[in-house]
């Protein structure tokens, strides 16, 4: 069963302007709204929008200083989200894995009754 938590940063990392905006701040380590809109090709209240989600889903975190709200990612977040993804990939291997030994094993089974058939 997955963390509703968890689900909260898969829908904000989904979505690709989300990524954009995550991706500025990494870079810039904090900044306004305003200028991260500056350098999207969408709107300062759409900006505004993927940071409520980011900060809900807990991967930014927003300060006040003097009339300025900055944004900054909250790297621990980030970090446990991607703690997360990997072992969400390396689930995935195990169980692909899986499914390739079972196909591989039951191919020389098919492959003898063909041939049986076929003599």
């Amino acid at each position: 069963m997955s963390d509703p938590h968890d689900d909260l940063v898969w829908s904000a990392i989904a979505e690709p302007s989300r990524r954009l905006v995550l991706d500025l701040l990494v870079r810039e380590g904090e900044a306004t709204a305003s200028r991260l809109a500056a350098q999207v090709p969408f709107s300062r209240q759409a900006v505004s929008k993927h940071l409520a989600a980011l900060e809900q889903a807990g991967l930014v975190r927003r300060q006040r200083r003097g009339r300025e709200v900055l944004y900054r990612v909250y790297p621990e977040r980030v970090d446990e989200a991607l703690k997360r993804m990997r072992r969400l990939a390396e689930e995935w291997d195990r169980r692909l894995q899986s499914i390739r030994r079972l196909a591989e094993g039951t191919r020389p089974q098919a492959d003898r009754r063909r041939q049986q058939r076929g003599a």
